[in-house]
């Protein structure tokens, strides 16, 4: 079931920022931290459960898997990727079901052809516009709560068409009934401030550290006029980053533990992932 948050924080107007959750660990941290919405990033998710990149690759079945394990794990209202829909209109409709079931709260969907590749990496094609109005059309009108579950329309076309053809794709998924538009990697300051102006619609921002976007502080954002921003591969890139360091460690010293590599409370851990729960259901089934 969708979580009326995600509109409710659209709606109030208030800039807002929202974590890419890679894994359920990175998903228990967050909850500790405390965010209201998390962004189910198909990069990520497929990189941490498949070791694949994203390639339209990872199947339906896959991603639903592992956005109904993000819904469950987080306590937030959850962003999920699409991709593409995984196919066609039938297949458009089918992944609006299935995902709104899982309990996320809204979908995104682009206008690449199938299989997709990511926004930030080269040789991406589009499908003709049309094909996409389609698909917006037919997400929206799947939808059983047309009210909270949001359509977020993507479109790629800037890598292979320029930024006028990507301004003309957004206007035409705006009319089509998209709830959030998605201008993915614009390539400076100048066409992000360009995009915004020309939209009612609130635009979301993807600050997607190593791609193709500047990445601007969330106060800049916030006056260039997106509703909100996504960082998708910030915790993946910090922890393969101090996973690197902790193995160097390891192969170089022997050590598990130094006063350079900060390590995270094992006992600590155990409550956020839920172990609190076994330990007390134990004290009282154990015989």
């Amino acid at each position: 079931m969708a979580q009326p948050i995600f509109r409710q924080m659209l709606d109030q107007g208030d800039f807002f920022v929202v974590p890419g959750m890679q894994d359920m660990i990175a998903t228990a941290v967050a909850n500790k931290v405390g965010f209201p919405i998390v962004y189910g990033t198909g990069y990520w998710l497929t990189a941490s459960s498949l070791g694949l990149p994203d390639a339209g690759i990872a199947s339906y079945t896959q991603m639903l898997d592992r956005m109904a394990t993000l819904v469950q794990t987080s306590h937030a209202a959850v962003i999920a990727d699409a991709d593409t829909g995984y196919g066609g209109l039938l297949n458009v409709a089918h992944t609006v079901k299935g995902y709104e079931r899982a309990g996320v709260t809204a979908i995104q969907i682009e206008d690449q052809e199938f299989p997709k590749k990511c926004g930030h990496t080269p040789f991406k094609r589009c499908v003709p516009m049309e094909d996409m109005v389609e698909k917006i059309k037919v997400a929206a009108e799947t939808r059983e709560d047309k009210e909270n579950f949001l359509i977020i329309a993507r479109t790629d076309s800037r890598a292979g068409f320029g930024f006028d053809d990507a301004m003309r794709r957004l206007e035409a998924y705006a009319k089509a009934g998209a709830d959030v538009l998605f201008f993915e990697a614009p390539q400076s300051e100048d066409e992000m401030r360009r995009a915004c102006e020309a939209f009612d619609l609130p635009m979301m921002a993807n600050m997607a550290d190593g791609g193709k976007t500047p990445i601007l502080p969330a106060a800049t954002l916030k006056e260039i006029g997106y509703a909100f921003a996504i960082y998708p591969s910030m915790t993946s890139l910090v922890a393969a980053a101090a996973m690197e360091q902790a193995l160097r460690t390891l192969k170089e010293q022997g050590l598990s533990q130094t006063p350079e590599l900060p390590m995270f409370d094992f006992t600590e851990f155990c409550k956020l992932i839920g172990f609190q729960d076994v330990w007390d259901f134990e004290k009282r089934w154990a015989r």
